[in-house]
């Protein structure tokens, strides 16, 4: 039987990862997994040498701080990938974790075939590390067209394959009846996904909430989350004076809310294609420590935060980053374009030009399932 190790580092890892497997699964049932993930791979049936928050820090700081913690994991999962002899090590984004895994399995069995999904950002910072990867990794697989420049370069193979997001069905078939009041206006807010991000954004976001409701009565807000600080968060919003927001977490019913609402406050990432992909108008938010803040411009050569401001050159959906991102300038932003349709219509009309531009011929997920099957092979 053949054999596919699974290598992610964060939840959004996960899920990309498991939308492919998905896929795979359908066109070959007789693999055998293995992985580091959470629980979108747990539910394919596939199990994880240890918790996914165990290797999941989110910047220079926390690596810093944790460094001694993340050797022990690398050597770690490097034992148990050569322990489980995979036909191929399919790793997925987080690139400096989920690389330097790859590169030390490769050194010692070159026979494992490497294939990492979500090319590392090389258009943003240490363009050189395409060379070094060229030596480790068979295969890339690209999410935007404008990346394969970059690795044609090096003659390292690769394959647009697009964005996995934008595969997803949307189901329209969940009741809100017993969550949302139709009288009410909602807007979605996305703190993020990581107890650090949370405990920066959500007291920001609490006081525009607060500034929003001096100036409007008839908005509820709705922050999204996951699982793990779905508590976490409430426990944060029921120490505020803020009776017109709740939390959700389930993944069942957040796009049918998102759908519902008429725009929405999101931290800078992934989930901000999802709600570009749900044609809802939005701001892009994000703010750091200081040190983290300053290294970053240091190393980063881009003049945007969201993808599709990056790819189109310009701020598309507008952007409020470190100092800008406070509850004043947010409540201005949001008031001002809930105002003026058009500039949100105008908004919209370029986001949806931008996303076609993100699809594959066929779906992202069934592309790179085709790219693992053809290396089982």
């Amino acid at each position: 039987m053949k054999k596919i190790f699974i290598l992610t580092g964060e939840p959004s890892g996960d899920k990309l990862a498991s939308s492919v497997i998905s896929k795979l699964k359908i066109l070959n049932n007789d693999i055998q997994y293995l992985c580091v993930g959470g629980k979108h791979l747990n539910s394919l049936g596939i199990k994880s040498i240890y918790e996914l928050k165990e290797i999941t820090y989110i910047a220079f700081t926390d690596v810093l701080l944790n460094i001694f913690k993340i050797r022990k994991k690398i050597n770690q999962t490097v034992e148990k990938i050569l322990e489980f002899k995979p036909d191929i090590l399919f790793s997925v984004d987080s690139p400096d974790f989920t690389l330097r895994v790859a590169e030390r399995v490769k050194k010692i069995n070159p026979n494992i075939k490497t294939i990492h999904f979500i090319a590392p950002k090389v258009w943003a910072w240490r363009e050189g590390r395409v060379k070094k990867m060229k030596k480790y990794l068979d295969h890339i697989l690209l999410l935007f067209k404008f990346e394969k420049k970059y690795f044609d370069k090096e003659n390292l193979l690769n394959t647009f394959v697009g964005h996995p997001l934008l595969d997803e069905e949307i189901k329209d078939n969940v009741k809100l009846d017993n969550i949302i009041n139709d009288k009410k206006k909602y807007i979605s807010l996305f703190a993020g996904s990581r107890e650090s991000e949370i405990k920066i954004h959500a007291p920001i976001l609490f006081e525009f909430i607060n500034r929003f409701n001096s100036k409007e009565s008839n908005f509820n807000f709705i922050f999204h989350s996951i699982d793990k600080y779905k508590d976490y968060l409430k426990n944060l919003l029921m120490k505020q004076n803020i009776h017109n927001a709740e939390v959700i977490s389930d993944d069942k019913i957040k796009n049918a809310i998102l759908k519902k609402s008429s725009f929405a406050v999101v931290k800078s990432g992934t989930v901000s294609l999802e709600v570009s992909k749900l044609n809802i108008p939005s701001i892009i938010i994000y703010r750091m420590n200081f040190i983290n803040y300053f290294l970053a411009k240091l190393f980063l050569k881009i003049k945007f935060a969201n993808m599709l401001n990056i790819i189109n050159d310009k701020e598309i959906i507008p952007e409020l980053i470190q100092n800008d991102c406070n509850s004043n300038e947010i409540f201005k932003s949001v008031y001002y374009l809930l105002k003026k349709p058009e500039l949100i219509e105008k908004q919209l009309f370029e986001v949806k030009a931008a996303i076609s531009d993100l699809k594959s011929s066929s779906s992202s997920s069934e592309e790179a399932s085709k790219i693992l099957l053809s290396n089982l092979t």
